[in-house]
């Protein structure tokens, strides 16, 4: 049996990709198989998704000119597994590793492949991600559109160049790393005001939440909502102060660009 989509990895990000497709239909069970090389792993990909065939072992899957996969492996790992699908001749790849270029997956292969780079954030986890995929060499439309579905099973996706996937890295891949961080720094601002943990931790969490889903529907740019909440002389313009002399503004700029710049070393 050959199968229409061979995922390679099944940690976090590939059970997610698995489960997104299948949640919204994008193939048959039966059509996808997972690689994972951990028996914990796949014990736990049985428990999830029982209906899905996986295997320690990628030399084990049968495919065919149409099949495509997905590489969603550790970045020490992506050479070799690339090795494999070449081996196996699949017909095109979507990598999802970070610092792992199109060219790196091409030079693989015996002949011209279509791959497409992707970087993903981890809310695809739980079907928000956003993610931006750049394509090769020898990729057509018809490639992008691939994968843009698969992705777009688990968040949002925007095409770009592949020049600028590290900019990516540093903005939406690193970026709820950024946010759990204030997160967190404001539960703690509650606690030293005098809130007990879990009260500040219920009104930051939901306040959180709310604002981004009013940000995504209201139609409003964040400085207008940011106006909104601001009046003059008011408590929220002594805060926004505060953050302001304190170049909260610059530290998110220096932030980006320093993750950006080490995605680039990685790449190269």
């Amino acid at each position: 049996m050959s199968y229409q989509t061979i995922i390679v990895g099944g940690g976090r990000m590939g059970s997610a990709l698995a489960e997104g497709l299948l949640r919204v239909g994008w193939c048959d069970p039966r059509d996808l198989l997972i690689v994972e090389t951990s028996r914990e792993a796949r014990d736990e990909l049985a428990r999830r998704l029982p209906s899905v065939e996986t295997t320690p072992s990628l030399e084990l899957a049968h495919v065919d000119e149409t099949t495509g996969a997905v590489l969603c492996v550790k970045p020490d790992q992506a050479e070799s597994a690339a090795r494999l699908l070449a081996t196996v001749g699949v017909a095109r790849v979507l990598s999802v590793v970070a610092g792992f270029s199109c060219a790196r997956v091409e030079a693989v292969f015996p002949g011209p492949v279509a791959v497409v780079r992707s970087m993903p954030n981890t809310p695809v986890l739980v079907g928000k991600g956003a993610s931006a995929i750049a394509g090769g060499s020898y990729v057509t439309k018809a490639d992008l559109d691939w994968a843009e579905s698969i992705l777009g099973a688990v968040g949002v996706v925007v095409r770009v160049t592949e020049r600028h996937l590290d900019a990516v890295t540093g903005l939406s891949g690193s970026m709820p790393a950024y946010l759990y961080l204030v997160v967190e720094s404001l539960v703690e601002a509650g606690v030293h005001q005098g809130l007990p943990r879990e009260v500040a931790r219920t009104l930051v969490f939901a306040t959180f939440e709310g604002s981004a889903t009013l940000l995504a529907v209201s139609g409003e740019s964040p400085e207008v909502l940011r106006a909104q909440v601001t009046s003059p002389g008011g408590t929220t313009a002594a805060g926004l102060r505060v953050l302001e002399n304190r170049a909260v503004r610059g530290a998110v700029l220096d932030a980006v660009a320093a993750a950006a710049e080490r995605s680039r070393n990685l790449s190269r």
